[in-house]
């Protein structure tokens, strides 16, 4: 449903607000490894989400890498799609018209309007911290790696 883009983003901010802070920045090694993301990928969208310091703020040289600031970890999800310009999911229509609306509706534009609001309020009400909090209770996951079974 999200582009790899916007997924790789929400992992990577995730795993950032659960291991890095201030005083411990992450490296894109650490960062592409912890969410099973190409390492090159995972620099070009750490570029999106650093941009102005919106989302991720960074820190360049021997002692740098990645962190968020207080104030980023209450930001909602909603900003890390925008970051990444894939916030499309809840703005544009289904089928990609450029035109979809009330009065020039798609085929699928009405089953579909009450699915978008459903996905804007959860975009808008979850913050980055609560999926950092949820996912550091150990019974989500952010990587396709498997885990092993006791």
């Amino acid at each position: 449903m999200l582009s790899k883009s916007a997924e790789y983003a929400l992992r990577a901010t995730i795993y950032i607000a659960l291991k890095g802070s201030v005083d411990n920045k992450l490296g894109i090694d650490e960062i592409s490894s912890a969410i099973d993301s190409p390492q090159y990928f995972t620099a070009k969208i750490m570029q999106l989400l650093t941009k102005n310091n919106r989302v991720v703020s960074s820190v360049r040289g021997p002692n740098g890498g990645f962190y968020l600031t207080d104030a980023a970890r209450k930001l909602p999800v909603r900003v890390v799609l925008e970051a990444v310009g894939e916030d499309g999911i809840i703005t544009k229509c289904v089928l990609g018209l450029k035109e979809c609306s009330e009065s020039r509706p798609c085929p699928m534009h009405e089953q579909y309007r009450s699915i978008k609001v459903q996905l804007r309020q959860m975009f808008d009400k979850t913050t980055i911290q609560d999926l950092a909090n949820e996912t550091g209770k150990g019974k989500l996951v952010i990587n396709n790696q498997l885990v092993k079974k006791k």
